[in-house]
């Protein structure tokens, strides 16, 4: 059945960082009928796209406002620094956000890791997003910090970044609207918490297909003491079995003879 058949589709959105990839390669294996359509949005947008109707569910960094939300956290990630390769840092494994005071640290608009304090000291202009961000940083204008997958997401070979253990994380969850929770969402809730095809709410399993019946063939007595007989020896038998019965009744007709006096 076609998606013209149907009238189904699931429009699913994303923030940068976010890969959807295995999600959405369990979707179309389960549900090779409806098509998912991948929506990318900014951190910001996303929930106002979710509210206007323009996706049925998303990927997206907390906090959001949850509002007429329903929100499933799923993992969070590694803060790291983003740093020219010949800075300091890149000789370290990993960096505490103490090790910052004195650098001039990025603070993109579009920033979703809640700092109590942020580190080091405030850049002479506020990027408004980190792909914008990461270009100062090449050009030595100050540095970042940022979720792991951001900084994989914008990797430049003049660039390098290192964990800081210290710094908040940032968190990624599914969300959608709660009054539009359809079959289409639990379903897609369904593979995102890892359940089986038969498990999954919202759709019931496709009815396994039946073998069919066999015929029950009768095992032998037990303990007869009898031995099968190809089908060539059967007449023979019968015929030597005939003879026998006749030897029989001749030997008693001549046994009764006359009685002794």
């Amino acid at each position: 059945m076609t998606e013209e058949e149907t009238g189904e589709v699931f429009r699913l959105a994303y923030v940068p960082g976010v890969t959807p990839a295995k999600w959405v390669n369990v979707w179309t294996e389960r549900l090779p009928d409806v098509p998912i359509t991948l929506v990318a949005v900014t951190a910001a947008e996303a929930v106002n796209l979710l509210r206007s109707g323009g996706a049925d569910a998303a990927f997206v960094r907390l906090p959001v406002d949850r509002d007429g939300l329903s929100v499933i956290p799923l993992y969070v990630e590694t803060t790291v620094v983003v740093v020219p390769k010949d800075h300091a840092v890149a000789a370290a494994d990993e960096v505490a956000t103490a090790e910052l005071a004195d650098d001039e640290v990025l603070h993109p608009v579009d920033d979703t890791i809640e700092w109590t304090v942020r580190p080091g000291l405030p850049a002479f202009t506020r990027p408004a997003t980190t792909a914008e961000a990461v270009e100062l940083v090449a050009a030595g204008a100050g540095i970042l910090l940022v979720p792991q997958s951001l900084a994989r997401l914008h990797h430049r070979r003049d660039l390098t970044y290192r964990p800081v253990p210290d710094a908040p994380q940032s968190q990624v969850a599914l969300t959608w609207p709660t009054d539009a929770t359809t079959d289409l969402v639990e379903d897609f809730i369904g593979i995102v918490r890892g359940r089986t095809a038969n498990s999954s709410r919202g759709r019931a399993p496709a009815p396994s297909a039946q073998k069919p019946a066999q015929g029950k063939t009768r095992k032998p007595a037990q303990g007869s003491g009898r031995r099968a007989v190809p089908t060539g020896h059967k007449e023979t038998g019968r015929k030597e079995a005939g003879r026998k019965e006749a030897g029989r009744k001749e030997a008693g007709r001549k046994g009764k003879g006359k009685r002794p006096r």
